[in-house]
C-alpha cells in the first residue's frame, strides 16, 4: 500500500494497493465547498474490486480529514454507505 495522497490541482486523493500479484488504484474526487469537501466519487480499479482496498482507502480518507481538520461530506453512495457503516468516524463529517 502506498501513501494516501492528496493530489489537489486534480481535486483527487488516490492511494496504491498491492498483495504481491495484483497492484491497483483507489481514487476518490472531491469539490471544495464553503462547507466541506465534498467526496463526489470514489473507485476502484476493477483488479482491486471486491479485496477491501476501498475500504482501507475510506479509512486512509477519514485519516488524513482528520489530521488536516477538513471536514467531509459524502456524496458517492459508497461514501455514504462506508460512513454508516462506521460511525466512529463521524467526527470527520460535515
Amino acid at each position: 500500500m502506498s501513501d494516501f495522497q492528496d493530489l489537489a490541482a486534480d481535486q483527487r486523493y488516490e492511494q496504491t494497493f498491492e498483495d504481491g500479484t495484483t497492484t491497483g488504484r483507489v481514487w476518490a474526487d472531491y469539490a471544495d465547498s464553503s462547507g466541506g469537501r465534498a467526496i463526489l466519487h470514489v473507485e476502484a480499479e476493477d483488479a482491486l474490486r471486491g479485496s477491501g482496498a476501498a475500504g482501507k482507502f475510506m479509512q486512509s480518507l477519514a485519516d488524513h480529514a482528520r489530521e488536516n481538520g477538513t471536514r467531509l461530506i459524502p456524496r458517492c453512495s459508497y461514501a455514504v454507505a462506508w460512513f454508516k457503516r462506521h460511525p466512529d468516524q463521524a467526527d470527520v463529517l460535515a
